[in-house]
C-alpha cells in the first residue's frame, strides 16, 4: 500500500469557489491545505515591493532563491506567511492579482516553485488539498482525485467583488469583471502550464450550487477513492 499522502487537486479560474471549497474540505477531511495561487501571489508581492520587473527572468530567479512561504490555520482561515510575516490580505489586492497572473506565466517562476508545491503536499500526514490552476495537469498529474471548479463569469465576478468589498477595497463590479476576463485570457493563453481542466478531472459547476452541496459532492468522491486505494 502506498505511503504517500492522498493528493487532491482542485483547479479552476478565479471566483469559481476553489478557496472556500478547499478550506472546508481540508478541515472536514483533516488534510493539509496548499494554496498554490497564494504562493505565486507572494512572489508577485516580493517582486513589486523590491521593484523587480515581472518579465525580468534573471531577477525573478534570484528572488525565488530567497522566498520563504508557509501556511498556518489561524481561527478558521488559512493564513499565508512570507518571510515570517502574515501577508494574507496584502496578496489579495487587484494589483497583486494581475501581477501574479503575469509572473505565473514565466517558465523560470513555474519551474522554481514546482518543487516547493510538491514538497508542501508530500510533507502532509493523511492527505493534502492543493488549490490552483495547473495542479492536476502539471504539479500532480498523478493526483488521487482531480476536480475542476467553474462558474459563469458574472457569478465569479460578483463573488470577487463582494470579497473585495468586505476587505475594504474600493472597486466596481464592472472593473472586477474586466480584470477577471483579462486574467482568464492570460491564464488560458499562456504557453507554460495554461489554465485548463485535466482530461481525468471531475468538472463541477458551482454557478447555482450552494457551497455545502459542492463540498459534500467532492468529499463523497474523495472518501470513495480513498476506500478504493486501500
Amino acid at each position: 500500500m502506498s505511503t504517500r499522502p492522498f493528493i487532491v487537486a482542485i483547479d479552476g479560474p478565479a471566483g469559481a469557489g476553489k478557496s472556500s471549497v478547499s478550506k472546508l474540505l481540508a478541515r472536514r477531511m483533516g488534510f493539509a491545505l496548499v494554496d498554490t495561487g497564494a504562493i505565486y501571489r507572494c512572489v508577485a508581492l516580493m517582486a513589486t515591493r523590491e521593484g523587480v520587473a515581472l518579465d525580468d527572468d534573471k531577477a525573478l530567479e534570484s528572488l525565488l532563491g530567497r522566498v520563504r512561504i508557509h501556511f498556518q490555520v489561524v481561527g478558521e482561515e488559512n493564513h499565508v506567511f512570507l518571510d515570517g510575516k502574515d501577508v494574507s490580505s496584502d496578496i489579495r489586492t487587484p494589483e497583486i492579482s494581475m501581477a501574479a497572473s503575469r509572473v505565473s506565466g514565466r517558465p523560470v517562476v513555474r519551474a522554481g516553485l514546482l518543487q516547493l508545491q510538491r514538497r508542501l503536499a508530500l510533507e502532509a500526514g493523511k492527505g493534502a488539498i492543493l488549490e490552483g490552476r495547473d495542479i492536476g495537469t502539471v504539479v500532480f498529474p498523478d493526483a488521487d482525485a482531480k476536480f475542476f471548479l467553474e462558474a459563469n463569469p458574472e457569478v465569479r465576478a460578483r463573488r470577487r467583488y463582494e470579497e473585495l468589498f468586505q476587505k475594504g477595497v474600493e472597486s466596481t463590479l464592472e472593473e472586477v469583471l474586466a480584470d477577471q476576463m483579462k486574467r482568464d485570457k492570460d491564464d488560458s493563453a499562456r504557453a507554460v502550464a495554461p489554465l485548463k481542466a485535466a482530461e481525468d478531472a471531475l468538472r463541477v459547476d458551482s454557478s447555482s450550487s450552494p457551497l455545502s452541496e459542492v463540498v459534500h459532492s467532492l468529499e463523497a468522491e474523495i472518501v470513495r477513492r480513498m476506500g478504493a486505494r486501500k
